[in-house]
């Protein structure tokens, strides 16, 4: 049995939104969420701590929106935390995915 630990601070999760235009009500919805309980997460220290299966939710939703978590050490300009917007289908028109290619398609 595989169990998958969803690490996520709320400065990534504000972050998160941000990149996507969403509020907090529209990405509790997005998660299947309500809004009290994305408050919450946004307004922990840290890494959310919660339950699970909200987490769980809440990760998914980004990830579905094309948000790519960032965690501590992985490939990035830096070492810390972050987010990042995945590209939309630019590699599968013969282009690489920069930001000039993702303004194009807004």
């Amino acid at each position: 049995m595989t169990h998958t630990l969803y690490l996520i601070t709320a400065s990534q999760l504000r972050a998160a939104r941000a990149l996507l235009g969403l509020d907090q009500r529209a990405l509790a919805e997005r998660a299947g969420l309500s809004h009290p309980t994305v408050q919450r997460m946004e307004a922990s220290e840290g890494v959310i701590r919660g339950n699970i299966d909200s987490l769980g939710k809440l990760v998914s939703a980004l990830e579905a929106a094309g948000i790519e978590l960032l965690g501590d050490g992985l490939a990035s300009n830096g070492l810390g935390r972050g987010v990042r917007l995945r590209a939309r289908d630019a590699t599968s028109e013969g282009e690489s995915p920069t930001a000039s290619t993702l303004l194009r398609r807004q």
